[in-house]
């Protein structure tokens, strides 16, 4: 092809693309490229002259409030035609955090979180869920999502519960089907650990958080995780097999501790077990900010949490904000001898893979013709099977010979009351619009109130309290109430809690519609919460419904009886907190309900395939 050089000709093979552009890139260049900065920091000297890697959107940054998928790929093609008319033309990686639909995005379709997909035990519905997501996210622009989290929750104290598909890890490693649907299928002669993106309709996955960090103690969100390497590899470790197996292309580090050694500093477990005996060849990341958190105050010794990092084998550095910083004190570590430049050209050389095998270097902007698939009708329909799918049956009326579900459509008068019940914030959970999601009118969806008026036949009356009192039921005559109380939304350490008590008085609403009308309960919660005695006495059935997302009708679904119950508890529900950590196989095993429980409608027990 003439003069072009072989890094931009398509037909050369990526490795050979990959050597020859690295041996045409300088130290700065190669340092710039090894740093992942902030969307609210990126300008034409970050992005052109000094060419740095990568570009993502922190939880909940966005281009504007209510930012359309075209704005924000206006927004990215903008700093990407920054990158591409750089000295060597390298394209920039955009990454965001849709970890259960392109969260982000207003009007995007949000698909229940993790923890309720693991209930599902599908793993192709995952797949498919994978294969949306890719699409929407591929609408705006993005071409990296910081997802799946494959991290086995042993501990609900901890704030990611809801993150993670299952406390047992083979039911993670069947869900780990998702990373197939964001990436695309690879073909079977794929070689394991080697990255595989399918075309423009795919997404760079990325598997987190290497590693154990659903094993800290107590469940303290950046904790230590405290076990064997044995332990570790048996249930931490063991879901990274299947990604690599299907070719993820990026594998994000833990902030927490194993065994009190930071997993940002490991290189016993990022080199030589990930890079070495696991044979990954896509490149490792850090967490946001992940490398300052080894020096105290966080960040205070730069230059050591950099040759740290690097050297322990991590590849890309989430920087955000200090981008400048980052490349001088890396350039300067360099050169003093203290990283190795076999190191950086490793690391570069695994960012490039990448890029090449993602298509960047073709196909750097993005595709409008998507833009029409971003929260369509096919994409919340396999929402609503998801929901469908996820929910868990925990009772079923207070006589064994008479079943309380499913509802009557035609019911007379029906309560539907609590703080969940009409909340389209509170269904969707954390990782929501915001970092930390939030209540309210946050997106477009439908709420458990509005499935429950779509259902109910013409001549039913749907009375709604968010806050029953006592004068609710003067001179009323409900047939039955449809209590939804749960979790407020959190992300992270803002959802660690040693009391898992339902909040807002939870248990206080539910009490006062049971004891005056039959009543079914709908638990929203990213994890298992307590349930006292007397709470289940009361009332006639009770339904686990996890972070559904925006497609309530999932739920009315089941509950009036269209679709029978499937889920099965993807975690153990523990009787009290002094009970955790409790998990299945554990010595004195003594659930309210065990890892599997779930029941269909008519009162029997589910069983596991």
């Amino acid at each position: 092809m003439g003069d072009l050089p072989l890094y931009k000709d398509p037909a050369q093979p990526v490795e050979t693309r990959v050597q020859d552009l690295l041996s045409r890139m300088s130290l700065r260049e190669k340092a710039a490229q090894m740093a992942q900065i902030e969307r609210s920091v990126a300008t034409p000297h970050s992005l052109n002259r000094l060419a740095v890697g990568s570009v993502l959107s922190a939880g909940g940054s966005a281009p504007r409030e209510q930012a359309s998928a075209a704005d924000w790929a206006d927004m990215i093609d903008e700093m990407q035609s920054w990158a591409v008319s750089s000295r060597l033309g390298i394209p920039i990686i955009y990454g965001s955090d849709a970890v259960h639909g392109h969260n982000n995005l207003f009007g995007a379709t949000i698909f229940p979180h993790n923890v309720a997909l693991g209930a599902t035990r599908d793993s192709e519905l995952a797949r498919k869920i994978g294969v949306a997501t890719a699409v929407e996210v591929r609408a705006s622009g993005i071409h990296y999502t910081f997802a799946p989290c494959v991290a086995v929750c042993r501990d609900p104290r901890w704030g990611r519960c809801y993150e993670c598909y299952s406390e047992d890890p083979e039911i993670v490693r069947k869900m780990t089907s998702i990373v197939s649907g964001l990436q695309g299928t690879p073909p079977e002669d794929h070689p394991v650990g080697y990255p595989f993106v399918a075309g423009r309709n795919s997404v760079i996955a990325c598997a987190k958080h290497f590693v154990g960090d659903g094993g800290t103690d107590k469940g303290i969100n950046e904790g230590n995780a405290i076990c064997t390497f044995d332990e570790l590899e048996r249930i931490h470790i063991s879901p990274y097999l299947n990604c690599l197996s299907q070719g993820v292309s990026t594998v994000m580090v833990s902030y927490s501790k194993w065994n009190g050694s930071p997993l940002h500093a490991n290189r016993f477990l990022v080199n030589d077990i990930l890079k070495g005996k696991l044979g990954f060849k896509g490149f490792v990341i850090s967490d946001c900010q992940g490398i300052d958190r080894l020096s105290k105050p966080h960040g205070s010794n730069y230059r050591y949490c950099i040759s740290a990092s690097i050297n322990a084998g991590i590849d890309m550095i989430m920087v955000p904000f200090r981008y400048g910083q980052f490349v001088e004190d890396l350039i300067f570590l360099v050169e003093t001898g203290e990283i190795p430049m076999s190191r950086i050209n490793d690391a570069v050389e695994r960012i490039l893979r990448v890029k090449f095998v993602a298509g960047l270097f073709e196909h750097p902007f993005s595709d409008r013709s998507l833009l029409h698939t971003v929260g369509c009708k096919e994409h919340r329909e396999l929402a609503r099977e998801a929901v469908r799918k996820s929910l868990v049956l925990l009772k079923n009326g207070k006589d064994s010979n008479r079943p309380f579900l499913p509802l009557d459509k035609k019911a007379r008068k029906i309560l539907v009351a609590g703080t969940h019940a009409d909340d389209i914030g509170y269904q969707c959970g954390g990782w929501t619009i915001t970092w930390h999601g939030n209540s309210g009118k946050i997106t477009t969806g439908t709420t458990i109130l509005e499935a429950i008026k779509e259902t109910v036949g013409e001549n039913t009356e749907v009375i709604y309290e968010e806050r029953p009192s006592a004068t609710t039921f003067v001179d009323q005559d409900f047939t039955f109430g449809i209590v939804v109380v749960g979790e407020v939304a959190y992300a992270e350490f803002l959802g660690d809690r040693s009391n898992l008590d339902i909040p807002l008085n939870g248990g206080s609403t539910i009490s006062l519609v049971a004891s005056r009308v039959p009543t079914l309960v709908i638990l929203i919660s990213g994890r298992p919460l307590v349930l006292e005695p007397y709470l289940l006495d009361e009332i006639d059935a009770l339904v686990a419904a996890w972070l559904p997302g925006t497609e309530a009708s999932g739920i009315t679904d089941v509950l009036f009886g269209d679709h029978e119950f499937e889920g099965l508890l993807p975690v153990t529900w523990f009787r009290t907190v002094a009970q955790l950590p409790l998990n299945a196989g554990n010595n004195l095993y003594d659930p309210l309900f065990p890892l599997g429980f779930g029941l269909k409608m008519g009162l029997d027990l589910q069983t596991e395939d």
